[in-house]
């Protein structure tokens, strides 16, 4: 049962410092044990537009972020534009009176001004209103004061005490404005007493990649994957991983394919304007049988598209990478500690599988924040390289090694480059068991039949590893929810609020798409009521790939394209739509302008 259930609205434009308010009060709920979820909308400009960052808390696990906003701290004139007129009863507005002048608000909203000048006489910058309005908050929520001016001075200490006195001082100024002049919430923020981590899905990915013994990360900077990059360049001296950044998206997954073949583990990350320049090689590691690891971080597209927008668009993009048929593993993490998770598991199953891996994100959970428990993140997982021969010395099958041994698995035991009597050929063409090419003028049909059919056979044997998707909720639901990847989350809170309005919905949450569990989730999806699929896309990307490889269409879609993530109520409305038999596609728009 919670008790709190908080959320906060930080807006300006670019440049302002919002994130520094939102890092501090994400800490600050952290350390008493209660559950952060934060998601920045943001423009892809240095400085003006406009970002609003939205950071809910709870003592409960917060699984979106949420439908309202109880306190609103606008930065500037054109947030409390855009914003005010969603506030509700019982909110409270934060702003520098000095600048910002408030239109009607609804009946019920605590409007909070506070003057700058008056507050912090000779203090000039943002930074100045932003300490005033963080500390009034605190105030509403009855933090006590001295919790932030333990932050606020290890913040600052690195600039000198006057620095630390300063800012001290401006937030002191605030919490007692505040505590004479606004009314507080009516509830005290509890303490859990529970440890909890907070970080974003990018950390998580770069860290499964540490956990899963990852020895070399390049990449080419591309919103929204560069943190994971930044992750590896901060740490991968120390945890003994070379991180390159390479001049384009060719040059990463062909650098990542090459150490992988030495028997290095690798990774890389791109969005998807990265991820089509890497189709091609992606294909040949297929076919030269090289294990090797691409994260694909969506954004709104096409071409470049809006690089800091999310969407889940890059579906067949990936189904479809590269030509021909290949074997190939795409897995769609569904919350940030999965995005830990799947990476070591990733990299057991390409590497006794000797093929390439695909991690489809968005950036919804690659640059959106959550708290986690830390017992979740164990780095000391099991690493299986796969059948890897040679390493103890002995020599080859007295008839020569071949490379591409055509097996029952449709698994070749692999030899490292430079183990001695292992020699082999690789090579981008077809070819026979001994690597040896197959050419135009020599083309053997029975081989290449023979051959292609044993890198296919690889898909029958990993099928069965993977975890069988199930039911979240009530078998006997009127609705069941149908959704991949990032939607978990806002699914999950939309059936609560179903719940409360008397109708049951469960969830079928599919994490990996190839191979695809078709016989089973048709099995599970026979037997629900009304199925209806959720997804960020607007063709219905996953929809149309289940049929294709099941013949099951679904009864009704709920779908956004606008660049932003669902909201709990986007799907709710959507499932009453349906329902009532209005539509089959209902389609939801932001509300706002973010």
């Amino acid at each position: 049962m919670k008790t709190v259930d908080l959320a906060i609205g930080i807006g300006g434009a670019a440049g302002q410092g919002i994130a520094t308010p939102g890092d501090i009060l994400a800490r600050i709920f952290v350390r008493r044990g209660l559950h952060v979820n934060a998601y920045n909308a943001y423009q892809s400009i240095i400085r003006g537009g406009h970002i609003f960052l939205t950071l809910r808390t709870s003592d409960a696990p917060v699984l979106s972020h949420g439908d309202r906003l109880d306190v609103l701290m606008p930065l500037n004139q054109d947030t409390m534009n855009r914003h005010l007129r969603l506030m509700g009863a019982g909110s409270t507005v934060l702003f520098n009176s000095d600048t910002i002048k408030p239109a009607d608000a609804a009946a019920g909203v605590q409007l909070c001004p506070f003057s700058v000048k008056q507050l912090a006489p000779g203090l000039r910058g943002d930074l100045v209103q932003n300490t005033i309005a963080l500390a009034a908050i605190l105030r509403l929520i009855k933090v006590e004061f001295e919790i932030l001016e333990e932050i606020l001075t290890l913040q600052f200490k690195r600039k000198g005490a006057a620095a630390v006195a300063e800012n001290v001082g401006v937030a002191r100024a605030g919490y007692d404005y505040a505590e004479t002049h606004f009314r507080p919430f009516p509830f005290s923020l509890p303490d859990t007493g529970k440890p909890l981590a907070f970080f974003e899905g990018n950390q998580a990915l770069a860290m499964g990649g540490a956990a899963a013994g990852v020895r070399f990360y390049c990449a080419y900077p591309m919103s929204p994957s560069s943190g994971v990059l930044h992750w590896m360049a901060r740490h991968g001296r120390q945890l003994g991983i070379m991180v390159r950044q390479v001049e384009d998206e060719i040059g990463v997954i062909n650098m990542a394919i090459g150490a992988a073949h030495t028997g290095c583990r690798a990774m890389c990350a791109t969005s998807g304007g990265g991820f089509a320049l890497m189709s091609e090689a992606l294909g040949s590691a297929a076919m030269m049988e090289i294990p090797v690891v691409c994260i694909n971080v969506q954004r709104a597209g096409p071409a470049t598209g809006v690089p800091t927008k999310t969407e889940q668009g890059d579906l067949w993009q990936v189904l479809g990478a590269g030509q021909g048929d290949y074997p190939r593993i795409i897995v769609a993490p569904t919350n940030i500690t999965d995005c830990f998770k799947i990476v070591p598991r990733l990299f057991n199953l390409v590497d006794r599988f000797q093929c390439p891996g695909i991690i489809l994100s968005d950036l919804l959970l690659s640059e959106g924040r959550s708290s986690a428990d830390p017992a979740e993140f164990d780095f000391n997982v099991p690493i299986e390289r796969g059948e890897v021969i040679g390493l103890n010395g002995d020599g080859p099958p007295a008839n020569g090694y071949k490379r591409y041994l055509i097996t029952d698995s449709g698994v070749s035991p692999r030899a490292l480059p430079g183990t001695p009597g292992y020699a082999h050929v690789v090579a981008t063409d077809e070819h026979d068991e001994d690597g040896v090419l197959i050419s135009d003028e020599f083309t053997d049909p029975h081989k290449r039949q023979a051959i292609h059919e044993k890198r296919m056979r690889k898909m029958d044997g990993l099928l069965p590893l993977l975890e069988t998707p199930a039911l979240h909720g009530p078998d006997d639901a009127q609705v069941t929810l149908l959704g991949w990847g990032s939607t978990e989350g806002v699914i999950w809170e939309a059936m609560q609020q179903l719940a409360d309005a008397g109708i049951t919905a469960n969830n079928l949450q599919i994490k990996w798409l190839v191979p695809l569990h078709g016989e089973e989730i048709v099995s599970i999806l026979s037997r629900c009521a009304k199925v209806l699929i959720v997804e960020n896309n607007y063709s219905g990307q996953f929809a149309r790939y289940l049929r294709s490889e099941t013949g099951f269409a679904a009864d009704g879609h709920i779908r956004k394209y606008d660049g932003e993530p669902f909201m709990p109520h986007h799907i709710v409305d959507g499932v009453r739509a349906i329902l009532a038999g209005s539509t089959k596609l209902y389609v939801p728009v932001h509300e706002i302008q973010v």
